[in-house]
């Protein structure tokens, strides 16, 4: 003989399940089924009934619920997401003042340098760009015109360039 639902059978579910939130109803499953069963045969004692066993076949969530639960892993993704972003977004501004400061001290350096030793080192950059320049030219099949005299282009004359 199956007892059908009641109300009080309703009831008694329902108060047992609201004390526990929804991970924990699939986690510990044993322990809510065993306070399901104390507390129906309990209460179907009051009605002269005597219960065997009862047990929870079947568990499952509302759509709302399940949506709601979606939709908290989608806010959540997206949180770390945007985390991770502004975090990208703070090593690359970290970055660029390091290379700006690295960059500051290098002028630095060379202006300094410049200053006590003469324009020796600019010549000897110009000259080593000229150079990465014309094996660039050399290798490409592309057909490139040069202006005659001067070097006009390569800006390698040092009556040019300002230097002695």
């Amino acid at each position: 003989m199956q007892w059908k639902q009641t109300t009080s059978q309703i009831h008694v579910l329902k108060a047992v399940v609201a004390q526990f939130n929804a991970d924990q109803l699939l986690t510990e499953r044993p322990f809510v089924s065993a306070l399901v069963r104390d507390a129906l045969i309990k209460r179907a004692k009051d009605f002269n009934l005597l219960l065997d066993d009862v047990a929870i076949t079947h568990l499952s969530y509302g759509a709302e619920f399940s949506r709601a639960v979606e939709q908290k892993q989608v806010a959540q993704q997206e949180a770390e997401r945007s985390k991770f972003v502004v975090m990208k977004a703070d090593q690359e501004r970290r970055a660029a003042i390091v290379r700006a400061e690295g960059e500051s001290e290098a002028a630095k350096l060379i202006s300094d340098a410049t200053a006590s030793a003469g324009g020796g080192l600019i010549e000897l950059r110009r000259i080593e760009a000229s150079r990465e320049i014309a094996a660039t030219l050399a290798k490409s099949r592309n057909v490139v015109y040069l202006p005659s005299g001067n070097n006009m282009l390569l800006g390698i004359n040092p009556s040019m360039s300002g230097a002695p």
